[in-house]
């Protein structure tokens, strides 16, 4: 049914439930995984701050620090990727939307399942903080899995 999933995490405990799912779903369809973590960009206050602080480099720097950051995300669904004999290809998109990054890779890699988290925020949490998979769901033809 389903022969690429494009799986989104964060690094919350949430996401880590969410890429389980999409990991069953892959072993059970024989379907390719593609786990995505997207980071923030470098703001250029803060690497016009670094800079002022005789940093030479602090886009390496960041970069090298994201790289970090993934691997600890990515480090606990490779393992269960291959507790179930699951092949996985780790992606790390940067972008100021996760939503924009998740529904372009979606699109490059040909996904036809999208599976997420939502902390499932509500009121003014939701509008102040926003919803990156509300805006997945409005913008997308593709099937989504929310995991919550």
């Amino acid at each position: 049914m389903y022969k690429h999933i494009l799986i989104a995490v964060d690094g919350s405990d949430l996401a880590e439930r969410g890429a389980r799912h999409g990991l069953a779903l892959a072993r059970q369809f024989a379907a390719e995984a593609i786990v995505l973590t997207v980071t923030e960009p470098l703001s250029p206050v803060a690497m016009e701050a670094a800079i002022a602080g005789g940093m030479r480099d602090p886009l390496a720097m960041y970069d090298m620090q994201m790289d970090e950051h993934v691997r600890k995300i990515d480090g606990p669904v490779s393992a269960h990727a291959r507790e179930l004999g699951v092949a996985i290809d780790l992606v790390r998109e940067t972008d100021d939307s996760p939503a924009d990054a998740i529904l372009r890779v979606a699109e490059m890699r040909g996904c036809d399942l999208i599976v997420m988290a939502s902390h499932g925020r509500r009121g003014l949490d939701r509008l102040l903080l926003g919803s990156q998979t509300a805006d997945v769901l409005a913008r997308t033809t593709l099937p989504v899995l929310v995991v919550r």
